[in-house]
């Protein structure tokens, strides 16, 4: 079977204006993915988006695609991810498409699709979509063509589905929240949430204008949240990117915390209470110190490769509910059929309230170990694998770090940056070994 050719790890993501992000591939893509859902009778198809200003651009072109197809499609307007995929699922739709670049900034964007089950579109659709990208683009006889309407109440839709994912009677009463929403697609639905639940909500990145998405603020920039929440006495903060499919959080001392972090909780909070299903699923880049730490409550552990898709993925072969990232896309299996930051986040809270620890405490027995992670701009057409030079210099990092330590070396699937992990028990090490390869990828190219 053919490589795939325009579908990354998470969809279709690039520069705005240039391809594949260009107007013309969007409405061509659009026109074969209706064309691919057509074969099999299917004809509805839900379209949200973030916050970026190119999204009403995109959306215009994509449900023109899908009309020239025979496709009718319901505009959701902004709207988090993993908010697409419960609609696309309960509205028995046969796809759900996001215009988004989750956590990149304004000047990027993506398209993302869902199956009618509200996950993540499998290889071979994506491999039909692109072959029906290499044919000429032909209407449907206008009596056929797709029709085009607009879903009003998608937000409130969501947040009564997220409030739904906690035990019933779950109040946050008594807890002061900053939830940061990085001027993303979750600023309507996140502070919503918590504070429909009880909880006092002060809310920052919530004010969106099509350029400031993930600026200095969201899961990726958390300065800000750590001031607000010090600054404010908070008890805890919380962050999603700008497509809220990812959630970090910050504790009462301004602390933070990763996906790791969180992860961990999750898993020992279920363990405890006896409902976790199996093991947890990290990647590459989970901390070394979350494996081991799980190994010794009892719990297994797996890890796959970078990517949500990847993560869960080895949940369904396993049968496993819970996994995540260190980026903070978690997922949780038993609860929605994708990542979702804010049901993540809902879950911490609700454990807080059940046992009655803060956020530090729930944290307390995790021990990390020292972890870098340098990005390191590639020049178009590099090839890692062909560096003699680098495989020389990993192995013999490999062997300074050795016995407790990991190198990973890959490349991002979202922008054109080799991504280098170095992770040890002494942090002098680990940052030494990090820069050094850091600049060994950098004279390579050069």
């Amino acid at each position: 079977m053919s490589e795939r050719r325009y579908f990354g790890t998470d969809g279709i993501r690039g520069r705005v204006g240039k391809s594949p992000m260009s107007p013309d591939f969007v409405l061509k893509l659009g026109w074969a993915a209706g064309r691919v859902l057509a074969r099999d009778g299917r004809r509805l198809v839900l379209i949200g988006k973030d916050t970026r200003i190119s999204g009403y651009m995109f959306e215009s072109v994509l449900e023109s695609g899908l009309s020239a197809a025979g496709v009718n499609t319901r505009l959701i307007g902004p709207l988090p991810t993993p908010g697409v995929a419960y609609l696309t699922r309960t509205f028995r739709a046969d796809a759900g498409i996001v215009i988004s670049a989750s956590h990149n900034p304004y000047y990027d964007n993506g398209i993302k699709f869902f199956s009618s089950k509200g996950s993540k579109l499998d290889d071979a659709l994506e491999r039909m979509i692109e072959d029906e990208l290499d044919k000429d683009l032909k209407v449907v006889d206008s009596a056929e063509l797709g029709k085009v309407t607009r879903l009003a109440d998608a937000v409130g839709r969501y947040i009564e589905f997220c409030k739904s994912t906690v035990p019933a009677g779950t109040e946050l009463k008594g807890l002061k929240l900053i939830v940061d929403c990085a001027n993303g697609a979750a600023y309507q639905a996140a502070p919503a949430v918590f504070a429909e639940l009880g909880a006092q909500v002060i809310t920052i990145g919530d004010q969106p204008d099509g350029l400031n998405i993930n600026a200095g603020c969201g899961s990726t920039n958390p300065k800000r949240l750590i001031d607000t929440v010090l600054s404010e006495q908070a008890d805890v903060g919380v962050a999603v990117d700008g497509d809220g499919d990812r959630v970090v959080m910050v504790d009462a001392d301004g602390e933070f915390l990763d996906g790791d972090d969180l992860l961990y909780i999750m898993a020992r909070s279920r363990l405890r209470q006896g409902i976790l299903q199996g093991g947890v699923v990290g990647t590459l880049m989970t901390n070394l110190g979350l494996e081991m730490t799980l190994e010794q409550l009892g719990i297994p552990f797996l890890r796959a490769s970078v990517g949500d898709r990847f993560v869960m993925e080895l949940l369904r072969e396993k049968g496993w509910q819970l996994g995540g990232e260190s980026s903070g896309h978690l997922i949780a299996l038993d609860k929605h059929t994708t990542g979702d930051g804010i049901i993540a986040a809902l879950e911490i809270l609700a454990e807080m309230v059940r046992s009655g620890l803060t956020l530090r405490e729930l944290r307390a027995d995790f021990k990390k170990f020292p972890q870098v992670l340098v990005n390191v701009p590639m020049r178009e057409g590099f090839n890692m694998a062909g560096s003699e030079a680098i495989s020389r210099a990993v192995e013999t990092a490999k062997t300074e770090i050795a016995p407790y330590g990991r190198i990973v070396l890959r490349t991002s699937g979202t922008e054109p940056l080799l991504r280098i992990m170095v992770e040890g028990k002494d942090a002098r090490l680990v940052n030494s070994l990090a820069n050094r390869l850091a600049g060994i990828v950098q004279d390579t190219q050069s």
